[in-house]
């Protein structure tokens, strides 16, 4: 047994006097900085060690990651202080993941592990069929990868891991990035993803986080059903999202938007492998221009999608984020034909649903535009929320029917 997984051998940390203790044992899952004695001690603790946390009158709370170097300086793994971080721990967490998205999924292409809300802080999964993504974006999680892999092959028998060691939080860890191959062969080129009538292809090895994003599924679908015979435009397409979604659902055309011709080059043949490749167009440039001269060219579509990356992924970017997606929605709008529909999008986690409404609200408004919301929508079910935690509900989408 490693000395850092023996409850026996790890260290304490205690919650100051003061601090709540109460949101702990009702599930919150992360303590403060501010909230945690840090002596010379604690300060010494190496991001990722394992450690049992007190209350102020030294009544244990349960098993957690420290990181002295974060403001979030502890994240819950276990309620029992006594629980043991080893293969059969991750075995658990694992099978009970495994056990909704199997419930929910006829084919396993899903979201499996979804951090805190699975209950693995920092720990992102994504499942390929055979072929699995981890994100281990905390110290402790890369600390014990290869546990959590050999459970992972354990538990749901994918034949290839990859390791994306990538991305701003594993910066915020002091993690190193690196991408690998960390179980069994290689992907010998993009995956192929059967999605909303569709096929993605998904570049595991090389793409945007882990190669697709399958959080957007129910709104593509959703947006699908507006799509029927009328002509659609996907802004931050990536590799086809909502455009491939909505040619499935018998769109009569769709013109993909992203600055990224890697992605569009992933969409193209996703369109092709779907039969749709007749009826499919992209548009590679940034995406605030494109909207620009689409609008000078006069072009009019029934359906237009934004799904842009997160302009406001933490509180300081959060005005600079609102005006961002205001903009969006200025420019998107008069793209919309008499009575079309507007779906915009939002993944940042600072900026909730209130705000972002209002900031979509004014842009429509400064477009020219008046509209109803029909839908509102959020991350599909393999992307659970934990109620204590605001921030694993990010993902916000809304459908307007625009005046005619």
């Amino acid at each position: 047994m490693d000395d850092n997984t023996d409850s026996r051998r790890i260290p304490t940390v205690r919650l100051k006097p003061k601090a709540e203790a109460r949101a702990i044992r009702h599930g919150f899952p992360w303590v403060y900085a501010d909230e945690l004695v840090t002596d010379r001690r604690t300060q010494g603790l190496a991001p990722g060690t394992l450690a049992v946390l007190e209350d102020g009158e030294r009544r244990p709370l349960g098993l957690v990651t420290v990181n002295p170097k974060s403001k979030i300086i502890a994240r819950m793994l276990d309620r029992d202080p006594e629980a043991v971080v080893d293969e059969d721990w991750f075995r658990a967490r694992l099978a009970r993941a495994l056990a909704l998205r199997e419930r929910l999924f006829d084919a396993p292409f899903y979201r499996l592990v979804h951090a805190e809300a699975d209950g693995l802080p920092g720990v992102v999964i994504d499942r390929f069929g055979a072929v699995a993504v981890v994100q281990p974006n905390a110290a402790w999680a890369e600390a014990h990868l290869p546990a959590l892999v050999a459970a992972l092959v354990a538990v749901t028998g994918v034949a290839t891991v990859v390791k994306n060691g990538q991305g701003r939080a594993r910066g915020l860890e002091g993690l190193a990035e690196e991408m690998a191959v960390v179980h069994g062969p290689a992907p010998e080129g993009p995956v192929a993803v059967a999605m909303n009538g569709a096929t993605y292809m998904a570049d595991v090895m090389g793409g945007q986080k882990t190669g697709l994003f399958f959080d957007q599924r129910p709104n593509q679908s959703f947006a699908a059903r507006l799509a029927r015979g009328g002509r659609v435009l996907d802004v931050f397409s990536h590799v086809g999202g909502f455009a491939l979604a909505a040619l499935a659902g018998g769109a009569e055309g769709a013109l993909a938007v992203d600055a990224s011709a890697a992605a569009l080059d992933l969409a193209k043949a996703g369109a092709g492998a779907s039969g749709m490749g007749d009826r499919f167009a992209t548009r590679q440039g940034d995406a605030f221009e494109v909207l620009e001269a689409l609008g000078a060219e006069g072009a009019r579509f029934d359906l237009v999608i934004c799904d842009p990356p997160a302009f406001a992924p933490a509180k300081p970017a959060l005005e600079a984020g609102l005006r961002a997606y205001e903009r969006i929605a200025r420019l998107a709008a008069p793209l919309v034909a008499p009575g079309g529909y507007l779906v915009l999008c939002s993944c940042s986690h600072a900026a909730d649903l209130q705000a972002f409404r209002n900031a979509s609200a004014r842009g429509i408004g400064r477009g020219g535009r008046r509209g109803q919301i029909i839908h509102t929508g959020f991350a599909g079910p393999d992307h659970p929320v934990l109620p204590q935690l605001a921030e694993s509900s990010y993902l916000k989408a809304l459908a307007f029917r625009l005046d005619g």
